[in-house]
């Protein structure tokens, strides 16, 4: 009988010590978890506030575009940024608030460097560098947008990529169509 007590006791130890092994894993597991959440959610924050900058600049630099622009074509699409990327920062604006962070007021740095050259640009240099601009930065906002659409995390910030998609598509298209006038049909 000692022999079946002492067996019974270490299965009982050795059960103890299993189910503390699987409790700490499971407690690992729901931490790398809430860790991985909030990765997740820091990469949604990250593409909101790069989404966020990239639209104040779109709106400053087409503010330029509609004043300084020489080419009809470059002031009007300098007034169509101003137009949809206010709507746009708007419904960031309220989609940040949601998720309870607040989006940034001020242009980042390399904004702000090429808001000043282009400041100090006029005629049609002014009008090819702003175009030049316009289609490398929505080339690169498209992809962003969609990736965001694609594999955002947060809910509120994906459906704002999704909703603001399609309007950078045509922003990118019509540039591009703009470029290829003003160079006389040939594209780069």
């Amino acid at each position: 009988m000692e022999a079946s007590s002492i067996a019974r006791a270490t299965l009982v130890a050795g059960l103890t010590v299993f189910a503390t092994c699987v409790a700490a894993q499971t407690d690992t597991n729901t931490r790398m978890d809430e860790g991985t959440k909030k990765m997740m959610k820091s990469a949604d924050m990250t593409f909101a506030m790069k989404a966020a900058q990239g639209g104040m600049a779109e709106v400053e630099m087409g503010k330029l575009a509609a004043d300084k622009g020489t080419n009809p074509d470059v002031k009007a699409f300098g007034q169509h940024m101003v137009d949809d990327h206010t709507k746009a920062n708007d419904d960031l604006k309220s989609t940040a608030a949601k998720v309870g962070a607040t989006v940034p007021t001020n242009l980042n740095a390399k904004d702000q460097a090429e808001y000043n050259k282009l400041q100090r640009l006029s005629g049609p240099a002014f009008d090819h560098e702003y175009v030049r601009d316009m289609v490398r930065d929505h080339e690169e906002d498209v992809k962003e947008f969609q990736k965001e659409a694609n594999n955002g995390q947060d809910t509120d910030i994906k459906s704002f990529a999704t909703r603001t998609l399609p309007v950078l598509e045509e922003h990118l298209s019509r540039i591009k169509s703009v470029q290829s006038s003003m160079q006389g049909g040939a594209s780069k």
